[in-house]
This record gives C-alpha cells, structure tokens and sequence, in this order.
C-alpha cells in the first residue's frame, strides 16, 4: 500500500492509499526518504492561483486557453518533485540494483513508489553522501539552468534579487562561477545566510532604492546580470533598472496574476535590456546539444557529492509526512519563518 498526500481543495490536504501494482521483472520499489516542498509551484496549488487550475494548457500551441475546461482540478494529485527514497524490493530481472541503495527522483509526496530500472540506474545517490542532500536534485537543477541562462563570465557583478532557497543556491553557483554577488532581500536573516553562501555584498530592499545603490556600487553602470529568483515583479522591475546598458535580466520566478509595478517604458525600453525567461521544462538552444534536464538534476548532485555546493543547511523545517498539511500551512502563512520545508517518511 501507498499513501499519496493530494491537495482536496485550496488551503486543504488530504491523504489518498494507493493498491500497490504487483513488482514487475523489470522494476523497483521504493520507500520514500524524504520530499522537498515546493515553495513556489505547489504553494500556487495550494492557493488556487496555479494557471492549469482555471485555463487549460494547449500543448500543440503551447498556450493557455478558455475554451475547454481548465486542465487540473481538486483534487490536486501531482505535488512533489523532489524526492528520495530507499530501494526495499527488486524485481527479478534486476541484478544489478542492490535493496537499500539511495536514489534521487520524482514521484512526489507518497510513502511507496515503483520505477523502472532504467529510471533508477542514472539516478542512484553517490556513495557517503547525505540522502538529504537528493532533495536538491530538482531545486537545484532549476538554479543551475538559470545561471546558464544568465551567461555569466569570470569577474562579472551579478546582482540576485530574493534569496529564499531557490536564491541561495543560485547565489552559491553564481559565486563558484566567478561572479562578484550581490545579494538582496527584504530580510536580514535570509542576507545572513547569503553572506555564508558565498555573496560578497548584501543589499536589503526596503532600505532605499536597491537599483540606485548597485548603481554606485559599480562605478554607475549597473551589474552585468541580474537574476530575479523572488517571483515578485517589482523585484523584477528593479532588477532592470539594476542591469547595465544591454545586460541580461534573468527571470527565474513563478509570477502570480498581473505585472503590478513593472514598467517597461522606463529603463527597461531606454537601457536595451535583454530580458530572459529560465523555467526548467527546457534549456537554452545552444545548450540543448548538450544539456538535458537529467543531466541538470545529476550535475545538482555531483556538485554536492564534491563539496562545491553545500545546500543542507537550507532546510529549516522538517515535519513528519502525516503532518504535511500543517507544514504547508506555516509555510504559506509565515513564509519569513520558512526557508525550505521538508517532510519526514518512517517506517518500512
């Protein structure tokens, strides 16, 4: 039997026992470790802004349309993308996947999961290695394709607006990268962790204009990168009025509703500012040849297992699975408090 956590309605959770599927030749059964909490996407499930929740996604034309009925409804069942979990059984054509072997993956907040062998092999953890550490696999690949996305190049100054974990992991591979960084936020403690992070100066936002202070702080031309990771949009517009003449504005957040406080009449038009979206369904085309979304959420590992990233001390909460809807609740309710929530499975 497996439990699935499924959203019944918004501000609501629920529980779902799945019959589980007798093991195939081919196959392995997982026991969930642990389950990061998206406090991006799923918290827009959570609340019912999500955009597959009132329009429906037209593959074909890759556009959202109101003519047909709205591609997700509640209950909400696909929560969780970044999983790890324990192999407890091996089908019996599967010789070379040992029973307790650790693996990174998706199939989202459920206590049992069965995969495919070939799904298995090129995401088993890395000998030593914390299993907390696999939680990262798909946080961090979205990072790691934004800072491709960004372009960065030895000695530039890149300025990274929101530093909840999705920005502190960028700011760790944007200073590894070569950069000078400049983190901002609303909250000193979250600029704390930044500094440990690797950023070289912290800016808060609510202390004057965080655009005319990156400003001076590089001679007036502004920062050759700007990565927006906080989902705000006047985050964003004050990451365009940041960016030097002709630099590139990355946009890593899931914006909600409409772009209040978003000027572009203003430097946005006057600056030539190349304006870019990163979101982890594809990769740049001149990385494409190269770089596919596996070998992002292997490399999110690696890069762990090397000691390059250190990305534990991001989760702040943990709560046991039976719990989860209270952990959703503070996340949404005191998100200040939060910086990355993760749930806890016992038992076989």
């Amino acid at each position: 039997m497996s439990t699935l956590f499924v959203f019944n309605a918004p501000f609501s959770g629920g529980y779902q026992v799945i019959e589980d599927a007798p093991l195939q030749p081919n196959e392995v059964r997982l026991r969930t470790l642990f389950s990061g909490i998206s406090a991006g996407t799923e918290l827009t499930y959570w609340r019912g802004t999500n955009p597959y929740l009132t329009r429906r996604w037209d593959a074909d034309r890759r556009l959202f349309v109101d003519d047909a009925a709205p591609t997700f409804g509640y209950p909400v069942l696909n929560l969780g993308y970044e999983e790890v979990g324990e192999v407890i059984e091996v089908g019996s054509g599967v010789t070379d996947i040992p029973v307790g072997a650790h693996l990174f993956g998706t199939w989202g907040h459920r206590t049992h999961h069965v995969a495919p062998v070939d799904y298995v092999r090129p995401r088993l953890m890395p000998p030593g290695l914390d299993p907390l550490c696999g939680i990262f696999s798909h946080l961090g690949a979205i990072a790691l394709n934004g800072v491709h996305d960004a372009a960065i190049s030895l000695g530039d100054t890149v300025a990274i607006f929101g530093m909840g974990a999705l920005g502190q992991i960028v700011t760790q591979m944007a200073k590894r990268s070569g950069a000078k960084v400049i983190a901002v936020d609303l909250l000193d403690s979250r600029l704390e962790m930044a500094q440990r992070s690797g950023a070289d100066i912290t800016l808060n936002a609510g202390e004057g204009s965080t655009a005319e202070r990156i400003k001076a702080l590089t001679n007036n031309m502004g920062a050759d990168v700007c990565i927006e990771v906080s989902g705000s949009t006047l985050a964003l517009n004050e990451a365009i009025r940041a960016a030097a003449y002709s630099a590139r504005v990355v946009a890593m957040g899931f914006f909600q509703g409409e772009a209040k406080g978003l000027t572009l009449g203003a430097e946005f038009h006057h600056n030539r500012i190349n304006l870019v979206c990163s979101q982890i369904s594809g990769v740049s085309p001149e990385h494409s040849y190269r770089w596919t979304k596996l070998r992002l959420w292997q490399t999110a590992i690696r890069l762990q297992a090397e000691g390059v990233l250190d990305l534990r001390s991001l989760v702040t909460h943990r709560a046991p699975f039976e719990q989860a809807e209270s952990l959703y609740r503070l996340i949404d309710e005191r998100p200040n408090e939060v910086l990355l929530g993760v749930l806890e499975f016992g038992g076989a």
